[in-house]
């Protein structure tokens, strides 16, 4: 609804003007009058208008002088004049300060409706343009950016189900032509540089930071096509979904190549995984293209479907052998794990070893729910070299049972804090899908217990309910919109989790005593954009 305010020194005329249309059918809201230009200027203080009808001949301050100020102070007011004297001083000031309309009293019911029509679509196409605004400034700022990169990382960690929910999210961050589209996921990290006379070893630690700004702008270059993201997992690696078209993926492998080499001095190593189609096929691409990157180079030039990126082990057997570990069943993880290792060591030994690094994979991500630190021997990702010794499935299930063993025992023998550790990790997987559709039925199944204990569990730990902390949660995020972007309601209520805007906002106003919009209006200040693009 469009502010309106009735300027007019006779209270019958002001009323008349309430009555003469259905102002609410049209998109216009009274929100005040006042009997001449003095007080109207005092209302505009106050309250933002959109529209003000005004009469020419008042008391205190006239239709003229008070259409001067109007356009000094209020440059984007609409104003329709509406007087019974058909002046040519009037029309002139009325066309001087860009008046949108020039009616004579009695004014009719048709003609005044035909005037504040045309100001609403006026209206309507400068508030789509500066929605249409925000929204660009806003896909340009790092908020943005956080955002989308965040949900690119849960594609890759989950196996999402399209539903209404993802598919609007997927529109949001211009993702939705992705779903269909073929992928391939590459894992960029640097290798080491050794020591040569006169120049002491070299390691890729200190040098994470430019190495991420580099990958990123050479990211940008391909426009849409490539997306540059970061998994906190593997703090060494920058990741890239790559559109499967013709020459992209060589072309953005060698301008990493030649630009590592040329701006850092080191040698970048990749690992290409293999072609998925589809948001719930994401996570077996993207671990293919780290199995990939971890492939010893010995094994490179070998021509085989493992060795190219194709995943030895199916997504169930996966989950099967995740679930042993999981419900502590050890001996029949090692038998399960034996029999795959020994299948894919007769399968080529490329095959055994993108195997022994998909075990890996599997369990290094529950050993860090469980939070168990492994030890350095025991990071794989980070000496790829060290797959070489595993170099039969006797070894490979020694190693790969002692970090499932450790994860074991830990819950084992911390099974008097385990409900802390729990409630621990149930915090930190809301924190990290507070904008996801969560509830305590979906938490307590994820973490094996009951809904009805768990809740009880929950707040007795935590201090409150379950839907509080989840609420809370969401409306930290949901504040930090408000104040960053100029986002509507509806986009900030579905990017913080919350079912629609009215529900948003009646929380919101629970909480903090002020509506969404209000809140906003009192903070003007911080409200701001970081934009990429500079100030003209």
């Amino acid at each position: 609804m469009y502010k309106v305010l009735i300027v007019d020194d006779e209270l019958e005329i002001r009323l008349g003007l309430r009555l003469k249309i259905d102002w609410p059918s049209l998109g216009f809201h009274i929100a005040g009058e006042a009997s001449n230009g003095k007080e109207a200027l005092d209302f505009l203080a106050h309250e933002a208008i959109d529209v003000v009808l005004t009469d020419m001949n008042m008391p205190a301050m006239d239709g003229m002088a008070f259409l001067d100020a109007c356009r000094e102070q209020y440059p984007t007011l609409r104003t329709i004049v509406i007087t019974g004297y058909e002046d040519f001083h009037y029309a002139k000031s009325a066309v001087r300060n860009h008046a949108r309309d020039y009616l004579l009293k009695p004014v009719a019911r048709d003609e005044l409706a035909g005037a504040v029509t045309k100001v609403k679509q006026e209206l309507d196409n400068e508030r789509r343009s500066q929605d249409q605004e925000s929204v660009i400034r806003w896909r340009l700022s790092q908020y943005y950016k956080e955002m989308k990169e965040h949900y690119i990382v849960q594609l890759v960690k989950e196996q999402p189900e399209l539903d209404s929910f993802m598919r609007h999210r997927s529109r949001l961050f211009e993702l939705d032509s992705w779903h269909t589209r073929e992928v391939r996921f590459m894992a960029a990290g640097l290798r080491p540089k050794l020591a040569t006379d006169g120049e002491p070893a070299r390691t890729p630690d200190k040098f994470r930071l430019p190495f991420d700004i580099l990958c990123r702008e050479i990211a940008d270059q391909f426009e849409g096509r490539v997306h540059a993201f970061r998994d906190a997992m593997y703090p060494g690696f920058m990741f890239f979904a790559v559109s499967a078209e013709d020459g992209v993926l060589n072309s953005i492998s060698m301008a990493l190549r030649d630009n590592v080499a040329a701006f850092m001095d080191f040698e970048i190593k990749l690992g290409e995984g293999q072609p998925v189609t589809g948001f719930e096929s994401w996570k077996s691409g993207f671990l293919s293209a780290l199995a990939a990157w971890n492939m010893p180079d010995t094994f490179k030039q070998q021509d085989t479907k493992t060795a190219s990126g194709q995943s030895f082990l199916s997504e169930n057997t996966m989950k099967l052998l995740e679930r042993h570990v999981v419900r502590g069943e050890l001996e029949t993880f090692k038998r399960e794990v034996g029999r795959e290792l020994e299948e894919a060591f007769r399968s080529s030994q490329p095959a055994f070893v993108k195997t022994v690094f998909q075990l890996y994979l599997m369990l290094e991500p529950i050993a860090g729910e469980a939070g168990l630190s492994l030890e350095a021997d025991e990071q794989l990702w980070l000496r790829p070299d060290m797959v070489l010794s595993l170099d039969t499935p006797e070894k490979a299930l020694r190693f790969l049972s002692r970090i499932a063993d450790k994860v074991i025992r830990l819950s084992a023998d911390e099974s008097g804090g385990e409900e802390t550790r729990f409630i621990e990790a149930a915090c930190h997987f809301i924190e990290e899908n507070y904008m996801y559709d969560l509830n305590l039925t979906m938490i307590a199944e994820k973490f094996n217990y009951n809904p009805s204990y768990f809740s009880e569990m929950f707040k007795n730990k935590v201090g409150k309910t379950f839907i509080q902390y989840l609420n809370e949660t969401r409306m930290t995020h949901a504040v930090r919109l408000l104040e960053d972007t100029a986002l509507g309601l509806w986009d900030i209520a579905e990017l913080t989790g919350f079912s629609n805007a009215s529900y948003f906002s009646s929380r919101f106003k629970r909480m903090f005593g002020t509506s969404p919009s209000e809140y906003r209006q009192r903070k003007p200040a911080s409200v701001k954009i970081d934009s990429d693009i500079p100030n003209k």
